[in-house]
Order: structure tokens, then C-alpha cells, then sequence
């Protein structure tokens, strides 16, 4: 493992490869928290987590490690294969929750959100439950989202409790700016949901080569589910083993029909607007690829349009977000917004309004997108942010 781990804030570069840093952290959270609990899917990060906290469990003498699992419903049957050798290790104590959490949905407009195992919609199941499945949670209410509910099993109790995630900073801005908040214990995080649970990411330093080469390096078991994907010949920054309905895996959904035929019926029949989506999700229907509007149509007239496809009251939350995507532009600068070129300092323009409008962006990850467009139309420029923060300055024009 050549990778080195990082202080934060003015990402300083330290002597330790990013391995030994992570036992390093999980080593402290042992010593800090009463209780350590693995939040597991089954993918390739927390995969990473889980071996690394059973090395530090054995080394301290702290075994069986308790490990969650949430099973999701539309996954695949080498996911479920995986997590049973992982709950058949006799080290491991790990609890497989079959609760009927919420999922976006990003297949329809109609029904932008769907419900696994949920108890009234038994015969579309894509799956059996299985047999050592707990089918309730004390204290869990419909519309709960995973990290929603993840607090409860430790409701009401004293112990402090760690719980150990895959998060990685080099997936997304919005979790480099969450670990960039401290220079001290900056993988930790107080639970919004529950006063005696931190959130800890103890590999959020990793690189995308880490992660994948950890398993050979040490010999690890993992998700088969890669294998497939490999075969197939998909870049291992599209490989996931997540539902494929949400709005970034959704460009792979067609995948799962190759890799799971058998499965894949179940799938479509499954989630409202999947069947569409597998024939379309790569077209400007659902905002891939969009070149031009439709005729007649600027990028702002287009964008107004595609709000007004929704019912209420996802429109208004779409309608919200660009709202507020407006609003940052407004505060950065007094340029209008352009039909089609990304603003410089707020990368914002119709065009990229109207794919985070198609894509409905409910968990605001396309408008938390738009700073990698500014960067991109800077450097199409050939202008540095101090030199546009001083035209600014300069310019007198007034905000539209």
C-alpha cells in the first residue's frame, strides 16, 4: 500500500501509508467508545472497514465484532452469498436488518422514491428474506432512509457507541468539507440522531487504488459482485453493488440484465419506471447526454418545463433546488446566468439547471456539482479564481 495518509485542512502529507493511519484511528475509537459496530453493504469500502476493525478487535482482545448489515432488497445474489461468509465467521457477530427503508427512485417522476421488503408489497419482492433476517426495529417509522434509523438499535442505552463507515473523502466534495471542519479526531462525527453515537470514517484518506488493491494485497474475502462487473468491462469507478435505481447508478442499470438474467425480470417489475429506465437511463430522457433543448426552446424555457413534469410535492422540491442553485450564483456574482456556458465562479448555467431538473438531484449531489464546472470553465478561460474575484470587483453591473 503506497498510499499516504493526510492531515487535514492544508492536506499536508504524512510518512504513514494510508493502512497504517486507519488501524492507527480504529485503535483510538476502541480505546474512546464503549461499543464498535461496522456499518456493512457488502461493497468494496466497507469491505476495507470491516477487515481492518477485525484486526484491531483480535488485537485488542475485543472479538466477536459487531457488524450491521442492511440488506436492500435488489441486490445481487453474489452480494448476499458474501455477506452470509461474512456473518458465518465465528468472530464476526453480524445482524442482517430486512426493514422497509426508503429509496430514491430516480426511474420515475411519479414515484421518485420506492421501499424494500416492504410488508405490502410481498408478492413483487424481488427475493426471499432471509431466515436470519430481523424484519422490525424497535422505535422505526415509515419514511426512514438508512442513516435515518442506523442510531435506533442503540437507543436508550448508556455505552457510547463508534460506528464505522466506508466514507471516503475523494468521492465527493460534501465529505471532504465534512472532514476538513478539524485537525483533531476529523473522522469523527456526532450522530444528528443520537447523542451517544459517533459517526467514524477511519479510511476517508483512501484513494480509489487502495481500496481495490487491499484485498489482494492481504488476502481478504469479498463481493463476487465485482468479478461480474469486471467481466463485463466496466470502469471500476461505475462498479457498484448498490440498487441501480438511484440517480448515479441508474447508467448501469442495464448492466444487471448480462450479470443477473434470473434476477433481472424480478428488477424491473419491482420499482415503478425501471423497465424504462433500462432501455433509456442513457439518453437525454434522463439527462445524459444533453446536447440542445428541444426545438424552439432555450435551455431556461426547457428548464421551467421539465419542473412542471412532476406532481406535487416533488416539484417543489425540485424547484427548490435550483432555487438555491440560482441563489449561489447570485451571490457570487452579477453576471446573468448563461443559456448553455458554466459560469466561472458559480459554474452554474440553464443547461446545467435543466440536467439537475431531469435528474431531480434529491440529494443535491448534481448542484453540489456545479463548483467542478466553475473549475472547468476557469481553466477553459485560462483565468485563476483571484484574477475572477478581481473582475468582479471591477464590475459595476447590477444582479438580474
Amino acid at each position: 500500500m503506497s498510499g499516504k495518509a493526510r492531515v487535514t485542512l492544508d492536506r499536508h502529507y504524512v510518512d504513514d501509508t494510508v493502512h497504517d493511519a486507519a488501524l492507527e484511528r480504529i485503535r483510538h475509537l476502541y480505546s474512546r467508545f464503549d461499543r464498535i459496530v461496522v456499518s456493512f453493504s457488502g461493497g468494496k469500502d466497507s469491505t476495507v472497514v470491516l477487515h481492518l476493525a477485525l484486526s484491531v478487535a483480535s488485537e485488542t482482545g475485543r472479538l466477536p465484532l459487531e457488524v450491521h448489515f442492511y440488506d436492500e432488497e435488489c441486490i445481487s445474489p453474489d452480494t448476499e452469498d458474501y455477506v452470509g461468509r461474512v456473518r458465518a465467521q465465528p468472530n464476526i457477530a453480524l445482524t442482517w436488518y430486512c426493514v422497509p427503508v426508503k429509496h430514491r427512485n430516480a426511474c420515475s417522476r411519479q414515484q421518485p422514491y420506492w421501499y424494500c421488503w416492504n410488508p405490502d408489497e410481498r408478492d413483487l419482492w424481488v427475493r426471499r428474506m432471509p431466515a436470519c433476517a430481523e424484519a422490525t426495529m424497535p422505535g422505526f417509522a415509515r419514511g426512514m432512509m438508512i442513516p435515518d434509523c442506523s442510531h435506533l438499535p442503540f437507543a436508550g442505552r448508556s455505552q457510547t457507541v463508534a460506528m464505522l463507515r466506508g466514507i471516503r473523502t475523494q468521492e465527493s466534495l460534501r465529505r471532504l468539507r465534512m472532514t476538513m471542519r478539524s485537525r483533531v479526531d476529523n473522522y469523527i462525527h456526532q450522530s444528528p440522531n443520537a447523542r451517544n453515537v459517533w459517526l467514524c470514517d477511519p479510511i476517508y484518506d483512501w484513494r480509489f487504488e487502495d481500496v481495490w488493491v487491499a484485498p489482494s494485497c492481504f488476502g481478504w474475502d469479498y463481493n463476487r459482485t465485482y468479478d461480474r462487473f469486471e467481466a463485463m468491462g466496466l470502469a471500476h469507478a461505475q462498479q457498484r453493488v448498490c440498487p441501480p435505481f438511484g440517480e448515479e447508478p441508474l447508467n448501469l442499470l442495464h448492466t444487471w440484465a448480462i450479470c443477473y438474467p434470473n434476477l433481472w425480470h424480478r428488477m424491473t417489475a419491482r420499482v415503478p419506471g425501471a423497465a424504462t429506465a433500462a432501455r433509456y437511463a442513457l439518453t437525454e430522457l434522463y439527462g445524459t447526454h444533453l446536447r440542445e433543448p428541444p426545438e424552439g426552446l432555450t435551455w431556461r424555457q426547457w428548464t421551467w418545463r421539465i419542473i412542471n413534469l412532476y406532481d406535487e410535492p416533488w416539484r417543489s422540491r425540485v424547484a427548490l433546488s435550483l432555487r438555491r442553485a440560482v441563489e449561489t450564483h447570485q451571490r457570487k456574482t452579477k453576471r446573468p446566468i448563461d443559456d448553455t456556458r458554466a459560469d466561472p465562479m458559480s459554474g452554474v448555467s440553464w443547461r446545467a439547471l435543466a440536467q439537475i431538473a431531469l435528474k431531480g438531484d434529491f440529494k443535491n449531489r448534481k448542484a453540489g456539482g456545479l463548483v467542478t464546472l466553475a473549475g472547468a470553465e476557469q481553466k477553459r478561460r485560462g483565468v485563476t479564481l483571484e484574477e475572477l474575484l478581481a473582475m468582479e470587483n471591477d464590475n459595476d453591473g447590477t444582479r438580474y
